[in-house]
């Protein structure tokens, strides 16, 4: 019942910051603004309704040391795409014509602040946080890896190429990232700085939602394979190379840290516990 609690609480907010902020999509400054609050509030309800129904400190949304590993990630994230378009600008497919939206760009700090923050309290902080405790590391990362690229088939010009594409390179990388921290600042770091660089500096197509006004002004065109299409370069196979690398050099961390949890390791648990009980 806890989980279902959960999942209505994050939901619900994510909802109500996703409809406050396409109201404002117009203002650059209200979408700053609104976004930057949305994503306040879906981190205070996260903690707030893990917090009561779980009872324990949800060590995984703590205030120490947020700023740093959110700053970490951003800057991984943003290098990440950096490296990709760089690969297509050297290719040709991807051509830069001057300055576009200075304004553009500010306001899509907020907006992709919102997703970053509210994608990650609902698929790493709650599904695969949750699936790992029945299921083991390596098959919630699979599973809620699935689970997130296969909700991308809702946006305007996804496909199913470009979905499982997500599932592979930031299901990995993202869920990744959480395994081997045990907290969710880092993902939204990584989420945050992958999604403004592509749409906030570099001015591309973000997970088949359409193209943004952003720092550049840019095209982008060229074969599938390597530009991803209409849905963006998140389906390049730059993108799956260079994010499938880092998820497996998250992974190694986590190892290194006893962080990955096994079937067996969690069925282990579940029988000192009864074994406590009795």
């Amino acid at each position: 019942m806890r989980l279902v609690w959960q999942l209505l609480a994050v939901v619900a907010v994510s909802l109500v910051g996703g409809q406050a902020i396409m109201a404002v999509a117009d203002n650059w400054a209200l979408r700053l603004v609104v976004g930057l609050l949305a994503s306040l509030l879906a981190v205070f309800v996260y903690r707030w309704v893990v917090g009561r129904t779980e009872h324990r400190p949800v060590v995984e949304v703590a205030r120490a040391g947020a700023p740093s590993a959110v700053g970490r990630g951003a800057l991984i994230g943003a290098v990440l795409f950096g490296m990709v378009m760089t690969n297509l600008a050297a290719s040709g497919y991807y051509h830069v014509d001057g300055l576009d939206s200075v304004t553009g760009a500010a306001g899509l700090v907020g907006f992709m602040v919102a997703a970053a923050v509210t994608e990650e309290v609902l698929y790493r902080g709650l599904l695969l946080r949750i699936l790992e405790r029945y299921i083991g590391t390596w098959l919630a990362l699979v599973v809620s890896g699935l689970v997130f690229g296969l909700g991308h088939l809702l946006n305007p010009h996804a496909n199913l190429f470009g979905s499982l594409a997500i599932a592979l390179e930031a299901g990995l990388m993202l869920g990744a990232a959480y395994v081997a921290t045990r907290t969710l600042w880092l993902p939204i770091g990584l989420h945050f700085g992958w999604n403004f660089a592509a749409a906030g500096i570099f001015s591309t197509e973000v997970s088949g939602n359409g193209t943004e006004h952003g720092l550049l002004d840019s095209a982008l065109s060229g074969p599938r394979l390597p530009t991803g299409g209409e849905f963006g370069p998140e389906a390049s196979v730059y993108s799956m190379l260079f994010c499938t690398l880092t998820g497996v050099g998250f992974l190694w961390m986590a190892h290194r840290r006893g962080n990955l949890v096994s079937r067996r390791r969690r069925a282990d648990q579940s029988n000192a516990d009864v074994t406590l009980a009795r």
